[in-house]
């Protein structure tokens, strides 16, 4: 196996592996004490090396801040060594070749698993030809913020002009009300520019980014876990999650939230290894980690960056930037102690407080420009954005009347969040969310024998916004997992997993009596993919487990995973508008709740 598995079973701050990290600071930045003669093992443990167990190895110091990686340029020698399970197998790579592709499998996993996903993506991304669920507002907001600076209304007929053989856009110019941030629209409205007003346009950019957030999560589950391997596990989930598919394939924003959500976490886990690098280096001349400033953190600033254009999509990155502040706080106060701190703890208030002010400016400056264009938009009453007139007919107050303008739609945006009560035939609690209680159905029909390529007496279409249920399901297992994990074993990288689930999940707690949809989950599907990775990790063992004990793990873990992508193709009619036979549509419809 590719990397290290030996930290899947262990509490310790990061595998244990040879090798050097790949960041700026080599591994030997802090000197390594001299190691104790090995003390005679007990009874007990004799008696469990008989099962299997091999006690781990406890890493120094300079391994724990700075974790090796499991392969790349700068770890993987020049020169592999060939494979003894590929010449068990008959196989015989050329050495060149061979040790080319170790170097590089870092890239070369996720970019294959990446290609996986957009395959499936982008196939017939055309279909269903008509505006699904709430790409009604989305899609026609899109091309009014490309056209105009700012949203606008439309006719009531709007949408059958679209999506007629013979289509046409009845754009205008008046403004119209909306409730969220433009950034998702303005992503949305770039394939719209790049491939005109039809349902391949207004969907090109979701397949783009959840293709993305294929690639992404899995070199974030390499780095997390120092595994190539489980890595390439967790980003081969992603990519058959039915509700991840089926919100790449529409023009909703909360695809959109998701990646901006995955990029920041992604961006925080590289400032956490690059910060550590940095603090390994200052230990070579300076003991302690009473630092006042750990390093410039250009990873943390990208996060930030990310956070803000979440936040432009949706407010809910509100939530994800306190939840990250407090860990990226956390990251760097376990870094102090481990440095040698004997004020880690008030050194991590600081960190915190510093943290939280630069990434919270930050934040805000990207979501104020992302108004730009309501913002140079007309004041002339009914010229301009919606509201942006609002401050000249309301003469004082504060601040430039742009501002005072816009503190006030979003006055009014929130009332109608928080009011927002009226009953919807597929909304749904959240504590239903993990079991998948109430899935939203996008678009239905029902064609008969000759319409739509129906061969039977009666068919159904449907695009059905619900997760792979054997994955969904497998992953509350994994979070009681990392939950254990984390507080009986203080392993950093459950929390992590906990954090980023809790920022997307919990906040919806607070609003069980708003209209809410399973759909919003899709912005924390990516943590509960990696809680089932990190299962699986476990699952096949410790590299000093026995042969027997990884044969049976790696045997399970490979079950479930095949169980997986069984499931998202069985319900893949489900996810696409595929015409089926109805009774193969209701064999499909395991809870009458589906319905």
């Amino acid at each position: 196996m590719t990397g290290d598995l030996e930290s899947m079973d262990r509490g310790t701050d990061h595998p244990e592996q040879g090798g050097v990290t790949v960041l700026d600071a080599p591994v030997e930045a802090v000197a390594a004490p001299a190691a104790p003669p090995a003390a005679e093992p007990s009874r007990w443990a004799r008696a469990l090396a008989g099962y299997g167990y091999r006690a781990p190895r406890r890493p120094v110091d300079a391994e724990r801040l700075v974790p090796p990686m499991p392969d790349g340029p700068g770890v993987t020698p020049d020169r592999v060594g060939p494979s003894p399970l590929l010449l068990r197998l008959g196989f015989a790579l050329p050495d060149p070749l061979w040790s080319f592709l170790c170097r590089w499998a870092g890239w070369i996993g996720p970019v294959l698993v990446a290609v996986f996903a957009g395959v499936l993506r982008f196939a017939n991304l055309g279909n269903p030809n008509a505006l699904i669920f709430d790409e009604t507002y989305y899609a026609k907001d899109a091309y009014a913020l490309w056209h105009g600076g700012y949203e606008t209304s439309w006719p009531d007929d709007a949408n059958s002009l679209i999506t007629a053989p013979n289509p046409s856009i009845p754009f205008r110019t008046d403004p119209a009300y909306i409730v969220h941030p433009p950034v998702g629209k303005w992503i949305i409205g770039f394939g719209e520019h790049l491939y005109g007003m039809n349902p391949f346009g207004w969907r090109f950019m979701t397949a783009v980014l959840g293709t993305l957030s294929v690639l992404m999560i899995a070199r974030i589950g390499r780095r997390l876990f120092r595994s190539t391997l489980l890595g390439c596990v967790a980003g081969l989930l992603l990519a058959v999650d039915g509700l991840h598919f089926v919100m790449s394939r529409a023009a909703l924003l909360d695809l959109v939230v998701m990646f901006w959500f995955v990029a920041a976490f992604g961006f925080l886990l590289l400032d956490r290894d690059h910060s550590r690098a940095l603090l390994a280096e200052r230990l070579k001349t300076t003991p302690g980690g009473d630092w006042l400033f750990l390093g410039w953190r250009p990873y943390r600033l990208a996060a930030a960056v990310s956070l803000g254009l979440m936040t432009a999509t949706k407010w809910s990155g509100l939530y994800a930037l306190i939840a990250f502040v407090v860990l990226t706080a956390a990251w760097d106060a376990s870094a102090r102690k481990l440095a040698g701190s004997s004020n880690w703890f008030l050194w991590g208030l600081w960190d915190a407080l510093f943290a939280g002010a630069v990434m919270g400016v930050l934040t805000i400056g990207v979501y104020l420009a992302s108004w730009t264009g309501w913002i140079l938009s007309s004041t002339a009453p009914g010229k301009g954005g919606y509201y942006r007139d609002w401050a000249a007919s309301h003469p004082g107050g504060f601040g430039p009347d742009w501002l005072r303008s816009l503190w006030h739609y979003h006055a009014t945006m929130y009332d109608f969040h928080t009011h927002l009560t009226s009953p919807h035939t597929y909304q749904s609690n959240p504590w239903s969310w993990l079991l998948l209680g109430r899935p939203v159905s996008f678009f239905y029909e029902s064609p008969k024998n000759g319409q739509a390529g129906c061969q039977v007496p009666e068919c159904a279409r449907e695009v059905l916004g619900i997760g792979t249920p054997l994955l969904w399901w497998a992953g509350i297992v994994a979070l009681a997992y990392c939950l254990y994990r984390w507080l009986m074993r203080r392993d950093w990288r459950a929390g992590a997993i906990l954090c980023g689930l809790a920022a997307g999940y919990l906040p919806w707690f607070g609003y069980q009596q708003r209209t809410i949809f399973l759909f919003y989950a899709v912005a924390f599907v990516p943590f509960l993919v990696l809680a089932v990775t990190m299962m699986i990790g476990a699952m096949i063992g410790p590299a000093t487990a026995s042969r027997d004990r990884r044969t049976l793990g790696a045997a399970g873990a490979g079950l479930l995973i095949l169980a997986v992508m069984w499931n998202f193709l069985y319900f893949h009619p489900l996810y696409t508008g595929e015409t089926i036979p109805m009774d193969d549509w209701r064999a499909r419809m395991w809870f009458t709740s589906w319905i």
